[in-house]
């Protein structure tokens, strides 16, 4: 029996865009998240970062390799999730304190409670 050449392609099938998050585990070194291709979502990492489901998050890659593109969206997934932490009127946690101030702007408006 001759030896198969076939490898498993990491590469998803159709035309799915993908988010991986690269994390930072310290003395252990930095490393891509491994992620299951159906929980890959933008709004999935997006709930994982908020859930704690990464220890201390670095940057986020979205790629798709049916319309041939890679982006570093790190800045974009900062901004939602301070976004979404605004609109809970509640603080960026702080496993992602660092996340978020070294990609969103600080600019954003911050928004307070009134008083009454």
């Amino acid at each position: 029996m001759r030896p198969s050449s076939w490898l498993p392609s990491i590469v998803p099938n159709g035309d799915q865009t993908v988010y991986l998050v690269a994390d930072d585990f310290g003395r252990n070194g930095s490393a891509w998240r491994e992620a299951d291709i159906e929980t890959a979502d933008l709004e999935t990492v997006i709930q994982d970062l908020l859930a704690g489901e990464y220890r201390k998050p670095i940057r986020v890659v979205a790629f798709n390799t049916a319309e041939r593109w890679s982006e570093d969206v790190s800045e974009d997934i900062a901004r939602e999730i301070q976004r979404r932490c605004n609109l809970q009127l509640s603080d960026v946690p702080s496993y992602l304190q660092e996340f978020v101030d070294r990609y969103a702007p600080q600019d954003l408006p911050q928004f307070t409670l009134r008083l009454v």
